[in-house]
């Protein structure tokens, strides 16, 4: 057989893949819907067909599964249990029985047995659960259920029987082990009869479970076929099939139709919409190992920082691993869960499976002040029991800051290309300084944000004859202060900017008294490390101020160039 299969696969090269043709509209009922929903939609378009006479069986057979080459000019039955050559010689029904050729169900017809009957269903003699067979393989699997081999009874090459490896088989003891070739056929015809006939009794319940519209299919039943369908895809064999189905009994095979549909229905894609305007793209790749998260590591911590109450602050959680088999679940636990949100509460097992980081966006937003703790679980995707992953969430609150305007004061250490700005330090806790440099050349203004950490900056990058001008503010936690005066940094030098109004102060004993021609806003005096020491929304010419004795610099909205003055 595997000579023939050869053979096939070479005319495949020479033809081309062919892709599924069915009629337009057949699946639409499908569009739009995901898990058991989609599966119940798809058995709506596909359970309606013409119920065949058992039989009658070989003369479909004739069209459905032959191969598509001849041998010394006759076709050659196409069955899937062994590598024996049985040709289509005469009439089907009679070169069927020559060969004692078995009648064969995928799932065994003793499955759904009710009151003694087994012909009470269509299952009976659906061409998709049933093919041709060698009678010697037919008789070995006898009903056990699909599995992995621990250890052989029977092997013809094609067809394996024997004890269950651990994990499979559902309580059979012995089980039936396809060819590889061949088990990508039979899951996609396990996907059809749980589909269609989710609602037989199911009196052995080694794979399926009783009158279950969904999953219908057992946990380890599931994963094994999953991964055998992603192990063997659609073939040509199965695509003509089933076309071939169609024209005889009226019903397709939507999981041939669509290869990734079982993973949509049971697998890594359950938690996403099935559209059919996007088939035919990745297939989820085959489970090569145990599923497995190897970013984060359990007990990782995410931290956020400070952040201000009512802010928020986002960060990017990388999710790596392999093998994943169902979606990977996320949940947020702790006393502090309502701060911290996640962009997704189930990660698709593919986009784990294709290799790269899935980056997962977790947003902190404080509503009181105070350190604040929450537990990032990651779960499910196949991982055994016990083997989540939990990453730690902290974040720490403060009010939000309220900040001082600043005091630009003049450039020093100017050269030809650079020159330092200064300005006063807060006076209150800032995360850092923001400097806004502008210059100015042929009628057109250029600016830029620069950072520092203390209350001074060297700005390179000047051009001689290019005026320029810079000013500043403080930043925290997001939030900034109102900008400080300008400083211009001339073509040929540095100043300040011109006072419209003059601001005239004179020294008194213990203070100072403000010269005015009118009412001026917003009087500031800084001390020399720039905190500020008195504030006055309003002044008038001729009040005076009262201060300890020190050296000050006094400024308003109207004379925003700082006055030195001295205090005795």
């Amino acid at each position: 057989m595997k000579q023939f299969l050869l053979t096939f696969l070479m005319f495949l090269g020479a033809a081309g893949v062919a892709t599924a043709s069915y009629p337009g509209g057949y699946y639409n009922a499908m569009d739009g819907k995901k898990q058991a929903d989609l599966k119940s939609a798809a058995k709506g378009c596909v359970s309606q067909h013409t119920r065949l006479v058992y039989t009658q069986l070989p003369v479909y057979w004739q069209y459905t599964d032959v191969y598509p080459d001849l041998v010394d000019g006759y076709k050659r039955w196409w069955e899937m249990y062994s590598d024996d050559v049985y040709l289509l010689r005469g009439e089907a029904l009679s070169s069927f029985s020559s060969y004692r050729m078995q009648r064969e169900h995928a799932i065994p017809k003793s499955w759904w047995k009710k009151n003694g009957d087994v012909e009470y269903t269509p299952a009976y003699s659906d061409l998709w659960n049933l093919y041709p067979s060698n009678g010697r393989a037919n008789q070995a699997k006898l009903n056990y259920a699909f599995g992995v081999c621990k250890s052989t009874t029977f092997d013809n090459g094609v067809t394996k029987v024997g004890p269950a490896a651990t994990g499979y088989g559902g309580g059979s003891g012995n089980v039936f082990e396809p060819g590889d070739e061949y088990k990508g056929d039979f899951a996609r015809t396990i996907f059809y009869v749980a589909t269609v006939y989710d609602d037989l009794p199911w009196v052995i319940n080694y794979m399926f479970s009783a009158n279950s519209p969904y999953p219908t299919l057992r946990p380890w039943a599931v994963d094994m076929l999953l991964n055998w369908a992603r192990q063997d895809p659609v073939s040509q064999k199965e695509v003509e099939r089933n076309d071939a189905v169609q024209n005889a009994q009226g019903n397709r095979n939507p999981y041939i139709d669509f290869p990734e549909l079982a993973e949509y229905v049971w697998g890594t894609r359950q938690n996403e919409v099935f559209r059919i305007s996007e088939q035919g793209g990745q297939v989820t790749p085959p489970v090569t190992g145990d599923p497995e998260i190897t970013e984060p590591v359990n007990d990782e911590a995410l931290d956020f920082g400070e952040v201000a109450v009512g802010q928020s602050k986002g960060a990017q959680l990388r999710v790596s691993g392999a093998n994943l088999t169902a979606p990977l679940s996320v949940r947020v636990t702790g006393d502090d869960r309502a701060m911290f949100t996640v962009s997704a509460r189930s990660i698709p097992a593919l986009d784990i499976n294709r290799g790269n980081a899935y980056l997962l966006n977790v947003i902190y937003t404080p509503t009181a002040t105070g350190t604040h703790h929450a537990n990032l679980t990651l779960y499910d995707g196949g991982l055994p029991l016990g083997h989540e992953i939990n990453v730690r969430l902290i974040g720490q609150a403060f009010p939000v800051p309220t900040l001082t305007t600043l005091m630009a004061t003049a450039a020093t250490d100017l050269s030809d290309d650079a020159y330092t700005a200064n300005w006063s330090a807060a006076p209150e806790v800032v995360d850092y300084y923001v400097v806004t440099r502008v210059r100015y050349e042929e009628g057109n203004t250029e600016s830029e944000e620069l950072t520092s950490d203390v209350n001074s900056l060297r700005i390179t990058g000047r051009t001689p004859g290019v005026m320029e001008s810079y000013t500043v503010c403080s930043s925290r936690l997001g939030y900034r202060s109102e900008p400080s005066n300008s400083i211009t940094v001339s073509s040929t030098g540095i100043v300040g900017v011109e006072a419209p109004q003059p601001l005239t102060i004179g020294s008194v004993e213990g203070g100072f008294t403000v010269m005015l021609d009118e009412r001026h806003t917003n009087l500031c005096v800084y001390d020399i490390s720039g905190k500020t020491v008195l504030r006055v929304p309003a002044v008038e010419g001729g009040e005076t101020f009262m201060l300890p004795q020190g050296i000050y610099l006094v400024r308003d909205d109207q004379c925003p160039q700082p006055r030195k003055i001295t205090v005795f």
